[in-house]
């Protein structure tokens, strides 16, 4: 438990190394432009600068909001992922994993549909509002109502078992996909609206603006205020509920800020990026090993540790890949599904308690 010292060396790592990461993702495309000439391009957009010729100024700030977005979407779904797993006392615990992304994903697409099937049109543009508010709104309704089913259906007596939550959320994610098997048969002849719902099962960094900035980034700045309030109750949790309970630990309320923070992060997620997969079960496990297990140590290198994650590996491959790069939420479930293999291998004996 003495790793406080790593702890503090990592989170300066990845703060210092963040805003390199982020300049230099907006630096990669067609074209490679310095990071200073990207820079530039921001200092213009908020009156500090005069703006670069056009369209360099367009496109940088396109580039430039992407890798925002990546920042913002890889650090709330590792906090999502680092809450959940305190919460449920399970390293196997994720936001995709109980269902919280694959709700947002399908309020998300009902969204769309319901816009006619434009809607990641219609939330690109700054000026359409119903477009901008329906579909985020809608995906973390989408989120709310798998994760109270879920807790419904897996604690009817009001305590969570570990078993029967992954259960259930393997459960009702399977309902979600049925769902979207079928919104996607009913729609499969008209391409505009097949598209636009593909778009957002596969995950989406392309086409961001500064809407989806401002998004993501309030939605994981509200979420992180619960640090404080549950770090410590978490830490006392991996002992039992009672035994957490005896020592003063508000339990009801803590599972209630949890997973209203957890729930919160992951929609704003996968409302602006659709579902990414398994990020929040990766980055907690690195910086639990690396770091320190203990939650006031955790939570916030997971928010930083994602936003390194997620914008280096789409970095990484825009580099390599180019216009043929996947997207990230296919790329990340062909990082993760090895990884959560390889835990279920690793926890056997534990996995053969339950």
């Amino acid at each position: 438990m003495k790793r406080t010292p790593v702890g503090i060396a990592l989170a300066v790592a990845l703060a210092v190394a963040l805003p390199g990461l982020v300049l230099l993702c907006a630096s990669v495309g067609e074209t490679f432009e310095p990071p200073a000439r990207v820079l530039r391009a921001l200092l213009a957009h908020v009156g500090l600068a005069e703006n670069l010729a056009e369209p360099d100024q367009t496109i940088l700030m396109l580039r430039l909001w992407r890798a925002l977005t990546a920042a913002g979407v890889g650090g709330a779904l590792a906090l999502s992922g680092a809450l959940l797993q305190g919460l449920f006392r399970n390293p196997l615990a994720a936001p995709s994993l109980i269902g919280v992304t694959g709700g947002a994903s399908l309020g998300a697409t009902l969204a769309i549909l319901y816009l006619g099937g434009y809607g990641v049109g219609l939330v690109a543009s700054r000026g359409f509002a119903l477009g901008a508010l329906l579909v985020p709104l809608c995906a973390f309704l989408g989120a709310i109502f798998t994760v109270a089913v879920v807790g419904v259906l897996a604690a009817p007596r009001g305590r969570i078992s570990t078993s029967t939550l992954l259960l259930f959320g393997i459960a009702v994610n399977m309902c979600v996909a049925g769902v979207f098997a079928a919104i996607q048969s009913l729609v499969l002849r008209d391409w505009e609206v097949s598209r636009a719902i593909m778009s957002w099962t596969f995950g989406t960094l392309d086409d961001r603006t500064g809407l989806h900035v401002a998004t993501i980034w309030t939605a994981l700045v509200l979420s992180m205020t619960v640090i404080p309030m549950v770090a410590l109750e978490l830490d006392l949790f991996q002992g039992g509920e009672d035994d957490a309970k005896s020592l003063g630990v508000a339990v009801g309320r803590t599972k209630l800020l949890g997973l209203l923070a957890a729930t919160l992060a992951a929609a704003s997620a996968t409302a602006v990026a659709g579902q990414i997969a398994f990020l929040g079960l990766i980055v907690p496990h690195m910086v639990r090993l690396i770091a320190s297990p203990r939650h006031r140590v955790l939570l916030p290198l997971c928010v930083l540790a994602g936003a390194v994650f997620l914008v280096s590996a789409d970095l990484c491959q825009r580099a390599i890949f180019g216009e043929g790069r996947l997207q990230p939420g296919v790329l990340m479930s062909l990082v993760g599904g090895p990884f959560f293999v390889y835990l279920l291998v690793k926890k056997r004996r534990e996995v053969g308690a339950w």
